[in-house]
């Protein structure tokens, strides 16, 4: 099935790999992160702590506390079985929520960096996903048409993006049926 596009993006953690990391404790430390700026961080998850940041003044002190968790996490992750199936498709990307250079060390990690022509992650473009931007970013890198490209994800907003930006998707979990 894959095999039929002329190109395939793939997310990475919960995908490709399992990322050793613990959100909660990355949520309490953006949390802490809010505490010391004397922000509120009320109620807000971790992914809506990362998107109201900026206009806070504490974008890059929130953007580093989650990647360092996601470099460490990287570093001790857990290969998926979807990551042979890169050896099997060309062009492959990457396209993830987590910042690019956990992206890299988990690949690294696992040996599927070989496989891999472009990495996208969130901190690669200036929109991460749901936003076709970073989606779309991949797909360019890998010289493929949106029309031609799959989307290999394992979340709603996985799904959510590939439908913005015109691009086939896949539930990881359909791949092992």
């Amino acid at each position: 099935m894959i095999d039929s596009y002329d190109g395939v993006v793939f997310d990475l953690d919960g995908t490709l790999v399992d990322l050793d990391v613990d959100w909660a404790a990355v949520a309490a430390d953006v949390a802490a992160v809010y505490e010391d700026a004397g922000v509120d961080a009320g109620s807000s998850g971790l992914w809506a702590m990362l998107e109201e940041a900026e206009e806070h003044g504490i974008g890059d002190s929130v953007e580093a506390t989650i990647a360092d968790h996601e470099r460490t996490g990287a570093r001790t992750s857990t290969r998926l079985p979807s990551g042979d199936d890169l050896a099997t498709v060309d062009p492959v990307a990457v396209c993830s929520l987590n910042c690019e250079a956990a992206c890299r060390i988990a690949l690294e990690t696992h040996d599927l960096d070989g496989d891999v022509a472009a990495v996208v992650g969130r901190d690669t473009v200036a929109t991460h996903k749901p936003d076709p931007e970073p989606l779309l970013a991949a797909i360019d890198r890998i010289d493929v048409s949106p029309d031609g490209a799959l989307f290999i994800g394992d979340s709603e907003r996985d799904a959510v993006t590939a439908r913005r930006a015109g691009v086939d998707y896949v539930d990881v979990a359909e791949l092992r049926r």
